[in-house]
C-alpha cells in the first residue's frame, strides 16, 4: 500500500550573532551565481520558516538515537526506550514537554524494511497512546485508546517507497514520507505510587522487523546514513547547514518544491554544506535579517493566528500532512510553541502567557491564581493538566517540592473553596502549608503555561472544548493573586 504523494520552541530566537560561526568543509558559495540581496533575503526568510520543524526534528532525532555521548540520548533506530519517569527540568532536547505521562521513544529507520509495533491490552480506565511522527513532523498516525482502543494489537509502519499487501497479524499499516520516523508513545500516570503499573504496560511495548515478527530471513541492512553531528544546542549556528542535512532525508513533495527550488538557488539543498561567511557581507546582513525577520513572523502567528479566551491562545496547530496543507508559517509555529504536540482529536493545548487582562505572566512580580468554577473543570475523556515552564527557554522549571504541574489525579487531592470551585496558586515561593498542595510552583521570571486536555469531549457534548476556539468550553483566566 504506497500512499500517493499529493499536491499539498524555543530555539529559533537571537539567530545575530550566530550565524557567523563558520563550518568547516563547507560548500563554496562565492562560487555560485547567487541572487541579489533582496531575492536572498526573501528566500531565506521563507526557507527558514519552511526549515525550522525539519532542523529541529533532525537535531532531537540526533540527539536522542545517533548520538550516545548525547546527555539526551535515548535507544538506537528501532530500539524502544522505555523512561519510567516523567520529564523534568533536566530534560532539556524538547521544548515544553509533558511531565504527566512517562514516554516510550522508538526512533525508526524504516529503509530496509517495516518496523512492527505490538502494543499489549491495557486497562480501560488507563489512557495510553502511540503517536506517529515524520521528518516534516507531519503526524500521520494514531494507535492507542482514542485511535484503535486498549485492546492488545500489531501495527506495521512502513516508508516512503514501501508497496505490497498487509500481512498475516497485522492490524493496520501506517505509512511515513520520510525514512526516518519517530513514534512516541504516551502513557498515563495515576499518581506517583502508580509507576510500577506504568512500568508492566512499557514493559509489553515491542517493536521489531518485520522479517522477525513473520518468522523470515531479513533483507539487506541499510548503510550507514552518515547524519552530520547535530544538536539543539547548535540549531541557532548552524541551522543552515542543518537545513541541507535534513533535506536529504525528508523526500520532496508538490508542495515543496518551490522552497526547495529557492532554497537551491542560494546553495542551500541535500548533501550541501553551507557556510555563511563564504558570502559577501550584503548577503551575510540578508540572512541575518531574514532569520529574524522569519521568526518574527512565528511569533505574530502564534500571538495573532490563534483564538484568544480569557488571556489563553487556543488553537489547533499539530496536524497530519493535510492539516497543514502547505502552510509553512503554521507548520513552523506549532513546532516553536512544542514540537510533536498531538492534533485536536488527541489532545488540546491552550497556551498561557498573558493574565485575564492581557498582560504577561511575571512570577517575579507577581502571585497568581486559576480558578476552575464548580462544575466546570476541563471536558476530557481521558484527563488534563496544567504545566509551568520558564516564560523564555520553555524548560520546566525547578523548584523546591519537584512539581511541574497539576493534573487530574492531583486535583482529587487539592482542597476545593466552599462554593466547589477549585484555585491553584501559581506563585514562585510557596503560598503556605495550608494551600501548598494547590501550588504551582513558578519561576523567579517570565512564566509560560500549558493546559493539557487529553483525549477531550467531542462537540457534541454539552461542555467541549471542540471545536478548539469555538467550544462551549473555555479554560478560566489567570488573575493576579489580591
Amino acid at each position: 500500500m504506497k500512499i500517493k504523494m499529493k499536491t499539498i520552541p524555543v530555539l529559533a530566537t537571537a539567530f545575530t550573532c550566530a550565524l557567523a560561526a563558520g563550518i568547516a568543509a563547507a560548500q563554496d558559495v562565492t562560487k555560485m551565481s547567487m541572487p541579489p540581496p533582496t531575492e536572498v533575503r526573501a528566500i531565506a526568510e521563507e526557507g527558514f520558516i519552511y526549515g525550522l520543524p525539519l532542523v529541529m526534528n533532525y537535531a532531537i532525532m540526533n540527539e536522542y538515537a545517533v548520538d550516545p555521548n548525547s546527555s539526551q540520548f535515548k535507544a538506537p533506530f528501532n530500539q524502544i526506550k522505555n523512561l519510567a519517569r516523567v520529564f523534568t527540568y533536566k530534560d532539556t532536547a524538547v521544548v515544553t514537554a509533558n511531565s504527566d505521562t512517562p514516554y516510550s521513544f522508538l526512533w525508526l529507520d524504516l529503509r530496509a524494511e517495516p518496523i512492527v509495533i505490538s502494543v499489549p491490552a491495557v486497562s480501560g480506565d488507563r489512557y495510553y497512546s502511540v503517536m506517529l511522527a515524520d521528518g516534516h513532523t507531519y503526524n500521520y498516525g494514531y494507535i492507542g485508546s482514542r485511535a484503535t482502543g486498549n485492546k492488545a494489537g500489531n501495527y506495521m509502519i512502513v516508508g516512503p517507497d514501501w508497496t505490497g499487501e498487509k500481512p498475516a497479524g497485522i492490524d493496520k499499516v501506517f505509512q511515513s514520507l520520510t525514512p526516518f520516523s519517530l513514534a512516541a508513545f504516551r502513557t498515563q500516570l495515576i499518581d506517583p505510587a502508580d509507576m510500577p503499573n506504568v512500568e508492566k504496560i512499557q514493559a509489553q511495548y515491542k517493536a521489531e522487523p518485520l522479517s522477525a515478527f513473520l518468522g523470515q530471513p531479513a533483507p539487506v541492512s541499510a548503510t550507514d546514513p552518515g547524519f552530520l553531528p547535530a544538536t539543539t544546542a547548535g540549531i541557532k549556528a548552524n541551522f543552515w547547514t542543518y537545513l541541507g542535512a535534513a533535506l536529504e532525508y525528508v523526500p520532496e513533495a508538490d508542495e515543496d518544491k518551490d522552497i526547495r527550488t529557492k532554497l537551491a538557488s542560494i546553495g542551500i539543498a541535500p548533501g550541501k554544506k553551507f557556510d555563511v561567511q563564504n558570502l559577501s557581507p550584503e548577503l551575510q546582513q540578508a540572512m541575518v535579517e531574514a532569520m529574524k525577520a522569519g521568526d518574527k513572523k512565528i511569533d505574530t502567528y502564534l500571538a495573532s493566528g490563534m483564538t484568544d479566551a480569557n488571556g489563553w491562545q487556543l488553537g489547533s496547530l499539530p496536524g497530519d500532512r493535510d492539516h497543514y496543507n502547505g502552510d509553512w508559517v503554521m507548520r513552523a509555529a506549532t513546532a516553536k510553541a512544542g514540537i510533536y504536540g498531538n492534533n485536536a482529536a488527541e489532545a488540546v493545548y491552550p497556551l498561557g502567557r498573558l493574565d485575564n487582562n492581557g498582560n504577561t505572566i511575571d512570577t517575579s512580580k507577581n502571585n497568581y491564581t486559576l480558578t476552575f468554577p464548580a462544575g466546570q473543570m476541563p471536558p476530557v475523556n481521558a484527563f488534563w493538566s496544567v504545566t509551568m515552564y520558564y516564560g523564555k527557554s520553555q524548560l520546566m522549571v525547578e523548584n523546591p517540592i519537584n512539581r511541574y504541574l497539576v493534573n487530574t489525579a492531583m486535583a482529587s487531592q487539592m482542597k476545593k473553596n466552599a462554593d466547589g470551585s477549585l484555585t491553584i496558586y501559581i506563585q514562585k515561593d510557596s503560598p503556605g502549608k495550608d494551600k501548598e498542595a494547590n501550588w504551582l510552583p513558578a519561576p523567579n521570571d517570565t512564566a509560560y503555561l500549558v493546559m493539557r486536555l487529553y483525549w477531550p469531549k467531542p462537540a457534541t457534548e454539552a461542555l467541549s472544548v471542540l471545536p478548539v476556539g469555538k467550544g462551549t468550553w473555555t479554560p478560566p483566566g489567570v488573575v493576579v493573586a489580591k
